[in-house]
């Protein structure tokens, strides 16, 4: 028998809901009202209001407050992430570098320094019609290790990765393969010194920042799988010129020996430019040496 359940009511957006999520933000950043008031150049009684109006409107709370202490309630600490993100949407499409290709996410940014950072999701179906031997691999062991990285299946393709932990909200580098695109860039010395280093450091500043790296929080949360393509400037010494880099990048949420979260991330040289508007004769202009030479053993 089928049940019908009521239809919930609902309720046309405000025109001021990008303000109200920022004084949601804020609060639930600092949990003190003066705190977030003096953030956001606002006043008391305009962020008790917005968060009276989200929660009325939410149909929850959002914060608890005892003695004017405010803590987050478990639907505001579950809302807090997506509003988040959807500031920070927010302010980069404003900018004109956020934007929908064909359901396909796109950030861009190109600061006055000369640094440059293109990033397009990919259609999984692209690694089958692709010419990477490597990220086909990496795929295919991705499922036949039921996505467990010390499983024997990921062996062959173990030294061409990169492994990321969440630690305080970054994204920290843990393992970094000899055969890796990184490390024939920067070289095995100082690819292998980038362990322990903060994933979340872009120029383009804390909102570019989290859309750039939103792939790694998607994986980690789905424990799936995602491709970009990613086209930007880097240096291969502090004091080098800005050079193109041009690759396909596969993230694959994995689970560790004692069963906590990971991501891989495998790299493979792009051998066409598919971020749309991008000019595809970028590529001639990407060292040699950016590549990975992949080869399966056995």
């Amino acid at each position: 028998m089928k049940i019908s359940l009521p239809p919930k009511k609902q309720f046309p957006a405000p025109a001021l809901l990008y303000e109200m999520m920022r004084s949601f933000s804020a609060l639930a950043d600092t949990l003190n009202l003066s705190q977030a008031v003096e953030e956001l150049g606002s006043t008391r009684q305009t962020v008790r209001r917005h968060i009276g109006h989200l929660e009325e409107t939410m149909g929850h709370k959002l914060f608890d407050v005892q003695q004017r202490r405010y803590t987050l309630t478990d639907q505001g600490a579950r809302a807090l992430a997506p509003a988040r993100t959807l500031l920070d949407q927010g302010s980069v499409w404003l900018q004109g570098n956020f934007q929908d290709v064909e359901g396909m996410l796109r950030v861009s940014f190109e600061g006055d320094t000369g640094w440059v950072f293109h990033q397009q999701q990919l259609p999984l179906s692209r690694i089958w019609s692709g010419d990477s031997e490597l990220l086909r691999e990496a795929l295919k062991a991705w499922t036949q290790s039921e996505g467990m990285l010390e499983n024997k299946e990921m062996l062959h393709v173990r030294p061409y990765i990169l492994a990321y932990r969440d630690i305080a909200d970054s994204w920290i580098c843990v393992e970094v393969g000899e055969k890796s695109f990184y490390s024939n860039w920067y070289g095995w010395a100082e690819a292998r010194s980038s362990v322990g280093r903060d994933l979340n450091q872009f120029p383009g500043g804390e909102q570019f920042m989290s859309l750039a790296t939103a792939p790694f929080t998607d994986v980690s949360e789905s424990h799936g799988v995602r491709l970009d393509q990613i086209v930007s400037k880097m240096r291969l010494s502090a004091d080098g010129p800005l050079q193109y880099i041009a690759f396909d990048r596969l993230l694959l949420g994995v689970k560790m020996p004692d069963g906590s979260p990971a991501i891989i991330s495998v790299v493979d040289r792009a051998k066409e430019i598919l971020i749309t508007d991008l000019d595809k004769d970028l590529l001639d202009q990407v060292p040699d040496k950016a590549r990975v030479d992949f080869v399966r053993e056995g």
